[in-house]
């Protein structure tokens, strides 16, 4: 009999002082390195449900997340399976909510479905906060905060060291990436 692995639902807000098509279209760029996402470089074939996503290296070398679009209402959610290349760790999948408030955009960063006790955990329990608080500097002040340009840098000087199971020639663009177990493929926006 298989026994279900435990998941954890981790839940990280900001309030960002712009307008929510400026964070929106800020968090959905293509073909630039993103500060907020390590300093990866967002690949997808089209921004729609079913389409794939990569997060490379600037160099296209390496492709340190994959996933699969499930959601995307512009300019409020956007959702995605998620698997880091280099842990042999269960897909989660993380979803970006944006609303509008008094004084600017509320950012949420949901990540469900991930495993207890993985290497996966570890890097997402860190990675919301940094994402979350990169995301608002780059959108306010238009440059990363200073913890995001330190993990930049050290992905340039130590990229090298980067596992061979994440060369990008492994995570070709046509193969899907699939919905962890019990995590529905479209879900309610939370209130």
């Amino acid at each position: 009999m298989e026994t279900k692995a435990e998941t954890t639902t981790q839940v990280t807000q900001v309030l960002i002082k712009a307008p929510i098509q400026k964070v929106w279209d800020t968090l959905v760029k293509q073909d630039e390195v993103l500060p907020f996402f390590f300093g990866n470089v967002m690949h997808t074939t089209r921004f729609e449900p079913g389409a794939p996503i990569r997060m490379r290296s600037p160099n296209g070398k390496y492709t340190g997340v994959v996933g699969d679009v499930l959601e995307v209402d512009e300019p409020n959610l956007y959702s995605m399976t998620f698997k880091f290349t280099n842990y042999d760790d269960a897909v989660c999948r993380i979803t970006h909510e944006l609303v509008e408030v008094d004084g600017g955009t509320q950012y949420t960063l949901v990540a469900e479905g991930v495993p207890v006790d993985t290497k996966t955990a570890k890097s997402m329990a860190g990675g919301g906060k940094i994402i979350a608080n990169t995301l608002k500097s780059c959108v306010e002040r238009g440059k990363p905060t200073a913890t995001g340009t330190m993990i930049m840098i050290m992905g340039k000087l130590f990229g090298f060291l980067t596992p061979k199971v994440s060369l990008s020639e492994n995570w070709p663009m046509e193969t899907k990436t699939p919905l962890p177990p019990g995590v529905a493929e479209a879900r309610e926006p939370r209130s």
